[in-house]
């Protein structure tokens, strides 16, 4: 198998988040708009609106007024991971995917992962900051996440020059690579909850061939959210947690040719 196609997620999801930001940076450095504004709210071709619709809900609980182009450009974004996409902004969109992919492949190529560690973390604990966020909110005003988020740092920073928010991002690299593996993202962020959320019962899945697999377990290696793989050697199905983020690389590791790409079938699902 050539390289490129043992890692033909990995390289698409690359090209696909560095041309997000490349964009970005088209914008506004050379006047090119094909995609202007951020992560949180951006225009695509200076007509159609798009924006966070965790940004949005965290305005909407801090009580402000927002204007209607900004409703439609979340409802935009939110329809496409609740029918297609499912949490694929994590592993496609989001540039801390880039930084924690490689903190954990260091982690990988030092065996950090064979050294016990003393600081463990539960996957509920994104799902208790995603309410926090809105609390926090609620209560001061602000929108919560949108000023600490180092998604938003990141972008930011790669756009008009990084600075302080350097320590930020270092912070999350660190954290993963030494303290939690997939810490940030597999258990902290409170957008991976969201779109975990809302793309619980989106249509493009991963799916398992039982008869094919060899139970080399190579995929709960690679994956990020181990659990979801929980069908693995069991049964046939789609991998149906929402907590999956469509990255592939379970796809990519897997010699056996077991899973793979589909649409979900809703009839006869199992887990």
């Amino acid at each position: 198998m050539s390289k490129i196609l043992k890692y033909r997620f990995l390289i698409a999801r690359r090209f696909t988040q560095l041309l997000i930001l490349g964009l970005y940076i088209a914008a506004h450095v050379y006047g090119v708009k094909i995609l202007e504004g951020n992560l949180s709210s951006s225009l695509f071709l200076g007509t159609i609106p798009l924006a966070d619709p965790f940004a949005l809900l965290q305005i909407f609980a801090t009580g402000a007024v927002v204007t209607m182009d900004v409703i439609v450009g979340a409802v935009i974004i939110a329809l496409f991971y609740a029918v297609i996409g499912g949490r694929a902004f994590c592993a496609w969109v989001c540039p801390v995917n880039m930084v924690t992919d490689l903190a954990n492949w260091l982690r990988r190529k030092l065996a950090l992962d064979k050294v016990e560690r003393k600081v463990w973390l539960g996957r509920n604990v994104r799902y208790w900051v995603l309410g926090l966020t809105f609390v926090i909110s609620a209560i001061t005003g602000l929108a919560a996440f949108e000023i600490v988020s180092p998604i938003g740092i990141l972008q930011r920073g790669v756009v008009f020059g990084m600075g302080m928010g350097g320590a930020a991002v270092l912070s999350i690299f660190f954290f993963d690579l030494f303290a939690v593996k997939n810490g940030w993202c597999g258990h902290v962020c409170p957008l991976g909850g969201f779109y975990a959320t809302i793309g619980k019962y989106s249509l493009i899945r991963v799916q398992h061939d039982q008869p094919s697999c060899t139970l080399c377990m190579r995929c709960k290696e690679i994956c990020p959210e181990k659990p979801v793989l929980g069908i693995i050697g069991k049964h046939s199905g789609a991998i149906t947690m929402g907590e999956c983020i469509n990255c592939g690389r379970c796809i990519e590791v897997c010699e056996d040719n077991a899973l793979s790409f589909g649409v979900r079938s809703y009839i006869k699902q199992h887990g």
